[in-house]
């Protein structure tokens, strides 16, 4: 009877390999795709907000025209819940001043939750803010855990 143990070690091995290098591609492939979000310009950041935003089960999800949005870059529904959702692609920690527009326009646009997504992080004012507004604040953590779901 032939032995086969070195075989099974070298077949264990090259899976181990294999399963290794397939975790660093995804792993790579995903950090890419949140890392072109930090080199686009704000409309086309809205639009990838929009789809990140469908993807994750959102319903008629739209981005809203540019100017005269009253703060607001995207309407959407989820569960019997209306959304009325400012993006902001920054290079540095979204302030106040966001967290306000998402408050005025949730009102203005007559939805249940206001919120802000963005590619960085928020002040500690800012956080502050939300909370006494009731504003959902979806930062870059949030963003990657959408993209981590939706692979």
């Amino acid at each position: 009877m032939a032995d086969y143990g070195w075989y099974i070690g070298i077949l264990a091995a090259a899976v181990a390999a294999l399963a290794a290098a397939a975790l660093l591609i995804r792993h790579a492939v995903r950090r890419r795709r949140s890392g072109d979000m930090d080199l686009m310009e704000g409309h086309e950041f809205e639009y990838y907000c929009a789809d990140l935003l469908r993807r994750a089960g959102f319903l008629e999800v739209e981005v809203t025209r540019g100017s005269g949005d009253y703060g607001i870059d995207i309407l959407a529904e989820r569960d019997g819940v209306t959304y009325a959702i400012q993006c902001k692609r920054y290079d540095g920690p979204v302030g106040v001043k966001a967290v306000q527009e998402a408050y005025a326009g949730r009102d203005y646009y007559d939805r249940m939750v206001g919120a802000v997504m963005t590619n960085q992080y928020f002040t500690r004012p800012a956080v502050e803010v939300a909370q006494k507004l009731k504003i959902l604040l979806w930062d870059r953590g949030y963003l990657d855990s959408m993209l981590e779901e939706k692979s």
